[in-house]
Protein backbone atom coordinates (compact mmCIF):
# COMPACT_ATOMS: atom_id res chain seq x y z
CA UNK A 1 0.00 0.00 0.00
CA UNK A 2 1.58 3.36 -1.06
CA UNK A 3 2.45 5.36 2.01
CA UNK A 4 0.16 8.23 1.05
CA UNK A 5 -3.05 5.75 1.74
CA UNK A 6 -1.17 3.91 5.29
CA UNK A 7 -1.27 7.61 6.14
CA UNK A 8 -4.72 8.28 4.96
CA UNK A 9 -6.00 4.95 6.39
CA UNK A 10 -4.47 5.66 9.93
CA UNK A 11 -6.13 9.36 9.96
CA UNK A 12 -9.41 8.27 8.69
CA UNK A 13 -9.44 5.42 11.70
CA UNK A 14 -8.44 8.48 14.10
CA UNK A 15 -11.68 10.05 12.95
CA UNK A 16 -10.40 12.71 10.71
CA UNK A 17 -13.14 13.25 7.99
CA UNK A 18 -10.85 14.71 5.41
CA UNK A 19 -8.72 11.63 5.45
CA UNK A 20 -12.56 10.11 4.19
CA UNK A 21 -12.80 12.90 1.60
CA UNK A 22 -9.22 12.20 0.31
CA UNK A 23 -9.93 8.58 0.10
CA UNK A 24 -13.08 9.42 -1.27
CA UNK A 25 -11.65 11.64 -4.35
CA UNK A 26 -8.69 9.28 -4.82
CA UNK A 27 -10.87 5.51 -5.19
CA UNK A 28 -14.53 6.95 -5.88
CA UNK A 29 -14.31 6.44 -9.60
CA UNK A 30 -12.56 3.41 -10.05
CA UNK A 31 -14.46 1.76 -7.47
CA UNK A 32 -17.67 3.17 -9.53
CA UNK A 33 -16.71 2.09 -12.56
CA UNK A 34 -16.02 -1.43 -10.93
CA UNK A 35 -19.50 -1.68 -9.38
CA UNK A 36 -20.91 -0.37 -12.85
CA UNK A 37 -19.44 -2.94 -14.80
CA UNK A 38 -20.78 -5.52 -12.50
CA UNK A 39 -24.28 -4.06 -12.25
CA UNK A 40 -24.98 -2.27 -15.14
CA UNK A 41 -26.89 0.26 -13.11
CA UNK A 42 -25.73 3.68 -12.59
CA UNK A 43 -28.13 4.66 -9.66
CA UNK A 44 -26.99 1.26 -7.77
CA UNK A 45 -23.63 1.64 -8.72
CA UNK A 46 -23.38 5.17 -6.86
CA UNK A 47 -24.71 3.83 -3.70
CA UNK A 48 -23.16 0.78 -3.67
CA UNK A 49 -19.94 3.41 -3.50
CA UNK A 50 -21.67 5.23 -0.63
CA UNK A 51 -22.10 2.05 1.03
CA UNK A 52 -18.83 0.79 0.90
CA UNK A 53 -17.59 4.22 1.80
CA UNK A 54 -19.70 4.37 5.31
CA UNK A 55 -18.24 0.88 6.07
CA UNK A 56 -14.55 2.12 5.40
CA UNK A 57 -16.19 5.42 8.37
CA UNK A 58 -17.86 3.30 10.77
CA UNK A 59 -15.48 0.67 11.05
CA UNK A 60 -17.07 -2.33 10.04
CA UNK A 61 -14.70 -3.60 8.02
CA UNK A 62 -11.09 -3.32 8.87
CA UNK A 63 -8.06 -3.06 6.63
CA UNK A 64 -4.75 -5.47 7.42
CA UNK A 65 -1.57 -4.26 5.35
CA UNK A 66 0.29 -7.29 5.85
CA UNK A 67 -2.81 -9.40 3.71
CA UNK A 68 -2.19 -6.93 0.16
CA UNK A 69 -2.80 -3.62 -0.66
CA UNK A 70 -5.24 -0.91 0.31
CA UNK A 71 -7.05 -1.30 -2.94
CA UNK A 72 -7.35 -4.57 -3.34
CA UNK A 73 -9.31 -4.84 -0.14
CA UNK A 74 -11.18 -1.89 -1.10
CA UNK A 75 -12.36 -3.49 -4.52
CA UNK A 76 -12.82 -7.17 -2.55
CA UNK A 77 -15.25 -5.25 0.01
CA UNK A 78 -16.96 -3.50 -2.86
CA UNK A 79 -17.35 -6.84 -4.86
CA UNK A 80 -19.01 -8.40 -2.13
CA UNK A 81 -21.30 -5.63 -1.34
CA UNK A 82 -22.63 -5.90 -5.25
CA UNK A 83 -22.86 -9.71 -4.52
CA UNK A 84 -25.11 -8.97 -1.36
CA UNK A 85 -26.67 -6.55 -3.53
CA UNK A 86 -27.35 -9.11 -6.38
CA UNK A 87 -28.64 -11.68 -4.01
CA UNK A 88 -31.39 -9.28 -2.43
CA UNK A 89 -32.26 -8.25 -6.08
CA UNK A 90 -32.37 -12.19 -6.38
CA UNK A 91 -34.46 -12.36 -3.32
CA UNK A 92 -37.25 -9.70 -4.12
CA UNK A 93 -37.29 -11.15 -7.64
CA UNK A 94 -38.43 -14.87 -6.41
CA UNK A 95 -40.61 -13.28 -3.98
CA UNK A 96 -42.19 -11.34 -7.11
CA UNK A 97 -42.34 -14.96 -9.03
CA UNK A 98 -43.75 -16.89 -5.35
CA UNK A 99 -46.13 -14.58 -5.57
CA UNK A 100 -47.37 -14.28 -8.95
CA UNK A 101 -47.42 -18.18 -8.56
CA UNK A 102 -49.46 -17.91 -5.95
CA UNK A 103 -51.80 -16.12 -7.55
CA UNK A 104 -52.35 -18.30 -10.85
CA UNK A 105 -51.97 -21.49 -9.95
CA UNK A 106 -52.45 -22.90 -12.66
CA UNK A 107 -50.28 -22.23 -15.97
CA UNK A 108 -52.20 -22.07 -19.46
CA UNK A 109 -51.50 -24.69 -21.31
CA UNK A 110 -49.40 -22.80 -23.84
CA UNK A 111 -47.00 -21.71 -21.03
CA UNK A 112 -46.72 -25.63 -19.58
CA UNK A 113 -45.76 -27.04 -23.32
CA UNK A 114 -43.09 -23.75 -23.66
CA UNK A 115 -41.39 -24.12 -20.16
CA UNK A 116 -41.38 -27.98 -20.95
CA UNK A 117 -39.41 -27.10 -24.27
CA UNK A 118 -37.06 -25.25 -22.85
CA UNK A 119 -36.32 -27.05 -20.17
CA UNK A 120 -36.11 -30.24 -22.79
CA UNK A 121 -33.36 -27.94 -24.48
CA UNK A 122 -31.43 -26.73 -21.17
CA UNK A 123 -30.89 -29.92 -20.21
CA UNK A 124 -29.83 -31.62 -24.01
CA UNK A 125 -27.40 -28.86 -23.75
CA UNK A 126 -26.21 -29.69 -20.50
CA UNK A 127 -25.90 -33.22 -21.41
CA UNK A 128 -23.18 -31.63 -24.25
CA UNK A 129 -20.85 -30.67 -21.46
CA UNK A 130 -17.79 -32.35 -20.51
CA UNK A 131 -18.60 -34.54 -17.42
CA UNK A 132 -16.77 -31.81 -15.06
CA UNK A 133 -18.34 -28.79 -16.20
CA UNK A 134 -21.94 -30.34 -15.85
CA UNK A 135 -20.25 -30.69 -12.71
CA UNK A 136 -20.15 -27.36 -11.67
CA UNK A 137 -23.11 -26.43 -13.25
CA UNK A 138 -25.44 -28.63 -11.17
CA UNK A 139 -23.60 -27.60 -8.23
CA UNK A 140 -23.75 -24.11 -8.66
CA UNK A 141 -27.11 -23.61 -10.71
CA UNK A 142 -29.13 -26.40 -9.36
CA UNK A 143 -27.92 -27.11 -5.98
CA UNK A 144 -27.24 -23.62 -4.71
CA UNK A 145 -23.26 -23.96 -3.87
CA UNK A 146 -21.16 -21.05 -3.92
CA UNK A 147 -17.86 -21.12 -6.21
CA UNK A 148 -15.72 -21.83 -2.68
CA UNK A 149 -18.27 -24.45 -1.47
CA UNK A 150 -17.79 -26.36 -5.19
CA UNK A 151 -13.92 -25.56 -5.04
CA UNK A 152 -13.76 -27.41 -1.62
CA UNK A 153 -16.34 -30.06 -2.10
CA UNK A 154 -14.40 -31.00 -5.35
CA UNK A 155 -10.69 -30.42 -4.24
CA UNK A 156 -10.63 -27.90 -6.54
CA UNK A 157 -8.57 -24.64 -6.60
CA UNK A 158 -11.16 -21.66 -6.84
CA UNK A 159 -9.81 -20.60 -10.05
CA UNK A 160 -10.29 -23.83 -11.97
CA UNK A 161 -13.98 -23.74 -10.43
CA UNK A 162 -14.72 -20.52 -11.53
CA UNK A 163 -12.65 -21.13 -15.13
CA UNK A 164 -15.41 -23.98 -15.17
CA UNK A 165 -18.46 -22.53 -15.09
CA UNK A 166 -17.64 -19.43 -17.19
CA UNK A 167 -16.63 -22.66 -20.21
CA UNK A 168 -19.51 -23.97 -19.03
CA UNK A 169 -21.72 -20.97 -19.39
CA UNK A 170 -20.09 -20.18 -23.22
CA UNK A 171 -20.61 -23.33 -24.44
CA UNK A 172 -24.02 -23.96 -23.04
CA UNK A 173 -24.95 -20.62 -24.75
CA UNK A 174 -23.24 -21.79 -27.86
CA UNK A 175 -25.21 -24.89 -27.78
CA UNK A 176 -28.99 -23.40 -27.00
CA UNK A 177 -28.61 -21.01 -29.93
CA UNK A 178 -27.47 -24.07 -32.28
CA UNK A 179 -29.99 -26.33 -31.06
CA UNK A 180 -32.98 -23.49 -31.23
CA UNK A 181 -31.28 -22.37 -34.93
CA UNK A 182 -31.85 -25.86 -35.92
CA UNK A 183 -34.76 -27.01 -34.80
CA UNK A 184 -33.15 -29.25 -32.04
CA UNK A 185 -30.75 -31.13 -33.72
CA UNK A 186 -27.18 -30.41 -32.33
CA UNK A 187 -24.13 -29.94 -34.90
CA UNK A 188 -21.13 -31.14 -33.44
Amino acid sequence: MPEHDVELYKKLRGGEKEALEQMYDKYSKLLFSFTFKMTEEKQLAEEIVQEVFIKVWTQKSSYDETKGKFSSWLLTMTRNTVIDHIRKKRETASEIATKEMTEDPDPSVEDQVEWKEKRAVVRRAISQLKPEQQKVITLFYYQGLSQQKIADSCDLPLGTVKGRIRLALKHLKETIQDIEQNGGIIHE
